[in-house]
């Protein structure tokens, strides 16, 4: 857990050769108290205990502890009825992540030892869990083992029962209620339907437990817990005993769902083979709560073990894990449209091992469970139905497996299974390592990205361990016979009966050959034959219009969106934020799909980079009827399967012509004949009917199409969202959506998100036959004629147009599934990802069931009153004869209101320049009679006080420290924007935020040269004073890692960390390549002109504790400085905003979707992320509920312009406000909107010399904006009566709906923002002040405090040290860079520390290292080696004498090197996925690694000495990759977009590649290192040599460099 920083392994753990560095003991008694408030002392008496459970050094958090009530249960007596759809809101509320490991005996030989050493592992993972508000209640921890019967059998014997026959007797695990009476009824319920199923209860063993040590809210809600003895009499087969007892657990849930109680009961496990013992419980105590663990009668064969970090703080006794069958660690995403499609097969799920019982057994999920609880719920039907435990993993969880180099050569029957079951059941997408046991059978699989780590070792014992980390238990180096790691997709499983283990090709083989899936495929499914595009326009010009205007198209579209993908390819870039009103308050129509928002991956998860990792992404989708998956056969793959969702007019042809699917068309238009009112949702309901009847006379396809011969006035096209949406869920509900798939035939669809609304909501393609036949006539028309023929714009033929129209369209979906961090489209078809803003209950529970709607808004019949405002459009006489720009994406004059207008600018320019108070007034008003624009537009302040003074009211100079400016980086904008924003908030005591940049050494120290407002040090800038800072106080690290050294970190005052950005959530930053110049590329260590595009995820943050360690990490190099995490609106966020405080972030700021940017797709801009005021409340009031609101300073940004937004943000809970445009355009913004194309004519967002010339901002101008701010946040504090902002910050119930009648609606609802949950126990100003909150004892301290490493620090003198180090050793070496890089800088360093570490480092090992350190560990390490290194060297090497071949065992883990700016490292072994992503300057040698190997790095060296993973290069930009090749299998696992693949043939090349390799071999003592150079001419021609076009005219990778003319040669220099 995050506050105990470093989590402790006392000695009774660490078998006696291994004891524990003496000088830690010092700090065992030191009790931290993170929150500004003096530590209780609390002595702990060290009494040593049997099970090994370590002593705790830990930060201990007073917070006053609230009792927490319960939510309510839930009301699930309908489950019979009908099927419950699956709500985000129930979905959002449980999210997990987590640390999890398995133990097996290859013997099957069972022993107490393999308990004692599952507990042992679990407290060396208390890391990779969470705790909530009381600091002791875990969120949750267990183990599931084989049935220990000799500890059952003596409880029998001291019972007077006969001892059990153990081939006929079920045990249950079970959670009971709590109170007597009700633990009497659930028994009596459980008995008698054991006795109805003919089994005899043979006892009722209560389960020992010691409350004592149980945390205050795990108490509050711990069950009764009892074991329960059933006998079996009629079963033999012991698959047909598991099943006997499935159908009873069924059975009882189905018995009490509709008691009060049913919440109360829960099965743990009920088995004739495996038991699980869990609870809420940090993992240190679970051995000390249940004492049968450590009872030497309890032995198992094997053991699961898994430790949950759930972001929500309240969690529950059920969801700890391991869960009946698996230990989930990870997050699915895809979860609500696996619970819709789980349901809709429900009526086809046959199999005749249930003897006609499949109806008992239903329903097979449920939305109120976590997303673990539900997949291991549909893995156990899949395996209780006589599949093999990792046949259902490899339906369930497939692996990546189109274009896989391995599997299409030596395993075409895998890809068979998988093409086989693609069209059966959708993917449970996301980032998961799942370990499985049926009792019989131990494993774990990863998902197809390998987002989670997953290491496993054997020893010569027979035993095989598998872990999220290594290190977790002491093991006897000599005695271990392999190591390896599981990458993606990939499945290790040990046969306990056979003895056997079976590692990943060899599982998926067994699995595949069991039917004939190659024979099935090629006889029944059929691929669809791509069309080719027409070639001549189809509708006149005149109808083309007419069309666009019915169905709601304007000018912008068809010109900045259609057009500029048809000739380009890809979707347009824009930049600033959307700065006009949402869909529902807005005053001009919208079509429908702008109601909608999509979701995005945040923490909890990680978005997937579809530039650089698209591999494992696909638009694949399978048309046709889904048959019953419990059986197998070839008509199951009687399908027909896409390439892509995207249909031309002939793909749309041949499927209406395909006889098996008989399609049926169906049209969708509304009669308005008898008036608008209920004609709309009439003609919904006859749409249903007709998709009903169609479906129930056997058409696999249903086609819902708009097209018409001519429109007609009177019966406008329903908006195809609502009419897929409606009939999906109708097919849902009435159990047919599983016999036919749904296509969309629509002129309303063109842009990229249009598409992924119907895709989201259920159509498996879409037909946009109107936005094609818009590409036909823009390239026939004459303009494009001409410019193509004058050069102006690149020729393409007219299929060319429609092609990449397509082309631009599919690549627009995988970035949109892949911001939610979602690989397949057969996933994400259906998941309904995107929230509601503006849509009322009606009509989102008939259309879009479970999707969440938080404002409420629109009816069906003002929906169709909107619908109809487009229509009449083409048939009024006086319309215009071109199409109507609505002013959606530009300003302009009559179009949609844009909160930044000209108007705006001129005004604030003119009030801030003038230093004129009655200026500002006018800039206020002209603010206060705006357009409603945003959700706080619809509130108004009401005080229950009279007036004061303004006199009375804290001053403007202490409300100003609590203003922030947006994290804009110096490459977006100019030096001169950059800096006068940095100096002007240091003056005010504000902060400004670097953005992701990096940031200029010469900004930090105070000017003292300056002379009438002009500096020598910053000559570029005017209006200076002495004293001036530049500095950014905040300083961000963001995915790309640009500019982060450990100088930079450690000249701080806060730290960000950029997990999303409100412009583009899910996405990473952008940098046009023109605007990366020779200054910014030095900054950021790359290459000048060289598009810059941060990856989506931090490659180090994939799950919560994830970001738990990059915040430890920060904490480390810089213990001053606080850590913010950036987070966006959406709904959920306040589930996510606890784990963030439980991460023990400091600040928590959230963006609006409404934030600015410097470049950026246009869907994204327009259609991801929600307001802050939905999002500020929910993180406040989640937070609140949670005891956690004190831990963390809130923060919010998105679209602030005045006093007013700062005092509505207070209001809702905020304590910091952040400004981004409007503090450009006080420096001198003119809104021109064109910052992505580096012509900015007043140089703030521009690199061109010229043009920053203009720049006309001084740093005073921003000062008066602020000041101005303040003194209206006093006026309006004063007018309410209040004396300062700490008393009204959190108070909701200042806050009234204004009076004001909207265009569209009258009911939307605000209820949401106006309530409240309390007010936070500490004032505002004492969260802001609060110390930061610290990692505790680490190790790196133990060796500051040693006097010689002091000394050599101080006096840059040489010094040796040797220490040992454990897994729980988290960021060694981090806090020492810190000191070093403080004082001397990333280079000026010039003693020298030699640090030697043994034993298993934990993650983040040696980060941030700088020059002057040299740093050796002889052992292992975990994930996140050498991350942002800027210097010194590092040597990881296994010890003497193992029982492996070094070169064949992973040492390190994943994600090594991230974000490297120098520095060398050598490695004895094999590293794990993404080695030296990001890697800018550092040199490398290693001898394997998995995929993804040198991702998007952009300079230095790396060497591979033997095996790499696929996909190697992806995105290197710069630097050289050295790859030995000794069987010629590594050419299909080069990404080559961009590098080329040349032999090592420039001399200069050998050299450095024959140096490195030396160095490794005299360093690390490479075996292999060695071999190589002693056959060196043999060797030296098997290495590849991998070469971005950068590098490509470099000496080392250049034989004929020097010999090119000196012209070109200074052409380089320039």
């Amino acid at each position: 857990m995050a506050l105990h920083s470093v989590a402790s392994v006392s000695q009774v753990l660490l078998r006696p050769s291994a004891p524990f560095p003496s000088n830690l003991h010092a700090h065992w008694l030191v009790d931290f108290a993170p929150l500004g408030r003096k530590p209780k002392r609390r002595n702990r008496r060290f009494t040593p205990s049997i099970s090994s459970v370590p002593l705790r050094r830990s930060a201990v958090l007073n917070v006053h502890r609230v009792p927490h009530s319960p939510p309510p249960p839930p009301s699930s007596s309908s489950s019979d009825l009908k099927p419950q759809v699956a709500n985000l809101d129930d979905i959002l509320s449980e999210r997990g992540a987590c640390g999890v490991g398995f133990i097996a005996n290859l013997e099957n030989k069972a022993s107490h030892v393999i308990v004692k050493d599952a507990l042992t592992s679990l407290s060396c993972m208390e890391h990779r869990g969470g705790c909530g508000a009381d600091n002791d209640s875990g969120d949750g921890a267990g183990l599931m083992t084989a049935i220990p019967w000799d500890l059952f059998d003596n409880w029998a014997d001291k019972q007077g029962i006969a001892s059990f026959d153990k081939l006929h007797t079920g045990v249950g695990m079970v959670f009971l209620p709590k109170s007597v009476e009700l633990l009497n009824e659930a028994k009596k319920v459980i008995v008698s339907i054991f006795q109805q199923e003919g089994l005899e209860v043979l006892g009722w063993r209560p389960v020992p437990v010691n409350t004592s040590i149980v945390g205050f809210y795990a108490k509050e809600t711990m069950p009764n817990i009892q074991q329960v003895f059933v006998k079996i009499g009629k079963e033999e087969n012991a698959d047909d005993i598991e099943r006997e007892l499935y159908i009873c657990r069924k059975l009882i849930e189905k018995a009490v769902s509709s008691e009060s109680w049913a919440n109360e009961l829960y099965f743990c496990s009920l088995s004739n083979q495996t038991i699980v013992y869990k609870g809420m419980l940090r993992s240190q105590v679970l051995g000390l709560f249940y004492s049968d663990l450590q009872n030497d009668l309890y032995k198992s064969p094997f053991a699961i073990y898994h430790r949950r970090y759930s972001t929500n703080t309240s969690p529950r006794w059920p969801l700890a894990q391991p869960m009946r069958l698996l230990g989930h660690n990870g997050e699915i995403n895809t979860i609500q449209g696996n619970l819709n499609w789980m349901q809709s097969r429900e009526p086809s799920l046959k199999s005749p091992v249930w003897r006609g019982r499949e109806n008992e057994i239903r329903p097979f999920g449920n939305p109120k469970a976590s997303d673990s609880a539900n997949l291991d719920s549909t893995a156990e039907l899949l395996i209780r139905s006589g599949r093999s435990p990792e046949e259902a993993m490899m339906i369930l969880v497939p692996e990546a497996y189109k274009n896989h180099p391995t599997l299409t050569i030596k395993y075409p029957e895998v890809l068979d299974f998988y093409d086989y079951y693609k069209g059966q059941m959708e993917a449970w997408d996301g980032p998961a390592l799942l370990l499985f046991s049926d009792g019989k059978t131990v494993g774990a699989c990863l998902d197809r990205n390998g987002l989670r780590p997953a290491r496993f070792w054997r020893t010569s014992d027979n035993m095989v361990y598998v872990a999220s980390e290594v290190g977790v238990i002491p093991v006897d180096e000599s005695k271990v016979i392999s190591k390896g790691r599981l990458g993606p997709g990939m499945m290790i499983t040990v046969d306990l009966l056979g003895g056997q283990v079976y590692e990943n090709t060899e599982v998926k083989k067994r699995v595949a050959l069991s039917n004939p899936y190659g024979d099935w495929i090629k006889e029944n499914l059929r691929s669809l034959k791509a069309e080719n595009f027409l070639s001549t326009s189809v509708m006149e010009n005149d109808a083309i219009l007419r069309q666009q205007q019915a169905f709601g198209y304007s000018s912008e579209d068809v010109q900045m969106v259609i057009e500029a993908m048809a000739g380009q390819g890809k979707e347009p870039t824009f930049c600033m934020g959307d700065d006009i009103p949402l869909a529902a308050l807005s005053q001009k129509p919208h079509m429908l799909f702008d109601y909608f928002k999509q979701r995005f991956a945040q923490v909890t998860n990680p978005a997937i980079d579809p530039l650089r990792e698209g591999l494992v992404m696909s638009l694949e989708v399978n048309i046709g009827k889904r048959g019953n998956i419990l059986e197998t056969g070839p008509e199951n793959a009687s399908q027909v399967i896409l390439s892509g969702p995207v249909l031309n007019e002939g793909d749309l042809e041949s499927l209406l012509n395909d006889p098996l699917l008989k399609p049926q068309v169906l049209p969708t238009f509304f009669d308005i004949t008898k008036g608008i009112d209920g004609s709309l949702e009439k003609a919904l309901n006859k749409l249903c009917e007709a998709a009903d009847e169609a479906v129930r006379n056997g058409s696999q396809l249903l086609i819902l199409s708009d097209r018409s011969e001519a429109l007609e006035p009177t019966h406008p096209a329903i908006p195809i969202l609502l009419a897929v949406g409606t009939v999906h869920q109708h097919l849902i509900q009435n159990g047919l959506r599983m016999s036919a798939s749904i296509i969309a035939d629509t002129a309303q669809c063109f842009s990229t998100h249009q598409f992924a609304c119907l895709i989201g909501y259920g159509a498996s393609a879409v037909c946009p036959y109107l936005a094609l036949e818009t590409c036909r006539q823009w390239r026939l028309s004459s303009k494009t004629v001409n410019l193509m023929r004058n050069g102006k714009m690149p020729t393409v033929s007219i299929e060319q147009a429609q092609k990449n129209y397509c082309k631009a369209v599919k690549a627009g979906l995988l970035k949109i599934l892949s911001k939610m961090g979602i690989s397949l489209l057969s996933s994400y078809c259906g998941a309904q990802i995107f929230e509601v803003y503006g849509l009322g209950k009606e009509v989102v529970d008939l259309a879009f069931r479970g999707s969440v709607s938080k404002i409420g808004g629109l009816t069906f019949d003002e929906l169709a009153r909107e619908t109809l405002s487009f229509w009449v459009k083409a048939f009024s006489e006086d319309t215009a004869k071109r199409l109507e720009n609505f002013g959606f994406i530009q300003f302009r004059p009559g179009g949609e209101f844009h909160a930044n207008n000209p108007e705006m600018s001129k005004l604030l320019h003119k009030a801030v320049r003038q230093k004129s108070q009655s200026s500002f007034a006018v800039y206020q008003q002209h603010l206060a009679n705006r357009p409603v624009n945003v959700l706080r537009d619809l509130l108004e302040f009401k005080s229950d006080r009279a007036p004061i003074p303004v006199g009375k009211v804290e001053p403007a100079s202490s409300i100003v420290q609590r203003f922030c400016t947006g994290g804009m980086s110096l490459g977006a904008i100019s030096r001169e924007t950059h800096e006068a924003i940095a100096i002007a908030m240091n003056r005010l005591g504000g902060k400004s935020n670097s953005g992701e940049g990096g940031e200029d050494p010469i900004r930090w120290k105070p000017l003292s040269d300056v002379v009438d407002g002009y500096s020598p040090t910053l000559p570029h800038l005017k209006g200076l004073q002495n004293g001036d800072t530049a500095t950014s106080a905040i300083k961000q690290v963001a995915s790309g890692r640009f500019g982060v050294t450990p100088t930079f970190l450690a000249n701080a005052a806060q730290l960000e960390i950029k997990i999303a950005q409100g412009a583009k959530p899910g996405e990473g930053g952008q940098l046009p390549g023109k605007k990366v110049s020779m200054y910014i590329a030095r900054l950021r260590n790359s290459k000048p002109g060289v598009p810059l595009i941060s990856p989506p995820p931090h490659h180090d943050i994939y799950s919560i504790e994830d970001l738990a360690q990059l915040i430890f990490d920060l904490h480390q190099v810089n213990p001053k400085a606080k850590v913010s995490v950036k987070l966006v609106a959406e709904a959920g966020i306040g589930t996510v905003a606890s784990g963030v405080a439980k991460g023990n972030a400091d600040v928590i700021q959230i963006s609006g979707h409404d934030g600015g940017t410097g470049a950026s797709p246009i869907s994204s801009i327009k259609h991801a992320g929600g307001p802050w005021e939905l999002g500020l409340t929910e993180t406040h009031q989640t937070l609140i509920e949670n005891g956690l609101r004190e831990r963390v300073i809130l923060r919010v940004d998105g679209g602030f312009r005045s006093g007013v937004d700062v005092m509505m943000a207070a209001t809702m809970g905020a304590d910091e406000y952040g400004f981004g445009s409007v503090a450009m355009i006080a420096t001198g913004c003119v809104m021109a909107r064109i910052c992505h194309t580096n012509n900015c004519p007043v140089g703030v967002a521009s690199q061109r010399e010229e043009l920053r010339a203009r720049f006309p901002g001084v740093p005073g101008d921003l000062v008066n904006y602020f000041l101005y701010v303040a003194e209206e946040v006093r006026g309006t504090l004063a007018q309410l009566g209040y004396e300062k902002l700490d008393d009204i910050i959190g108070r909701t119930d200042l806050l009234h709906p204004r009076d004001i009648s909207l265009v569209k609606t009258q009911h939307l609802d605000l209820s949401y923002i106006l309530s409240s949950v309390g007010l936070p126990k500490w004032s505002s100003t004492t969260i802001r002040n609060q110390e930061t909150h610290t990692n505790g004892p680490v190790l790196d301290d133990v060796l500051l405090a040693d006097p010689e490493v002091a000394d050599a620090i101080e006096n840059e003198k040489t010094v040796s040290k040797t220490i040992k180090i454990y897994n729980i050793d988290r960021a060694v070496c981090g806090r020492i860079a810190g000191v070093i890089a403080k004082k001397y800088g990333d280079t000026g360093f010039a003693g020298l520390l030699n640090i030697t570490f043994t034993g298993s480092a934990g993650q983040s090992f040696a980060c941030f290292l700088t020059p002057g350190m040299k740093i050796r560990l002889v052992g292992e390490s975990n994930d996140y080696v050498g991350k942002g290194m800027a210097g010194g060297e590092l040597v990881v090497t296994p010890v003497d004498n193992t029982g492996f071949q070094p070169e064949d065992a992973a040492i390190v883990g994943n994600t090594c090197l991230y974000g490297a700016t120098g520095g060398q490292v050598f490695i004895r072994g094999k590293a794990g996925e993404r080695f030296a992503v990001r890697n800018s300057l550092a040199e490398a040698v290693v001898e394997g690694t998995g995929d993804h190997c040198c991702e998007y790095m952009t300079g230095g060296s790396v060497v591979v000495l033997g095996k790499v993973g696929r996909n190697v290069a992806a995105g290197m930009t710069g630097g050289l990759a050295y790859l030995l090749d000794e069987d010629d299998t590594l050419i299909p696992k080069v990404n080559r977009e961009i590098v080329k693949i040349q032999r090592v043939t420039a001399p200069v090349g050998q050299m450095k590649l024959r140096s490195l390799i030396e160095a490794h071999v005299e360093k690390a003592g490479s075996g292999k290192g060695a071999a190589i150079l002693k056959d060196w001419d043999k060797y030296l021609s098997l290495f590849w040599q991998l070469v971005p076009p950068s590098e490509e005219d470099t000496p080392e990778a250049n034989a004929k460099f020097g010999t090119t003319t000196s012209e070109q040669v200074t052409l380089q220099s320039a």
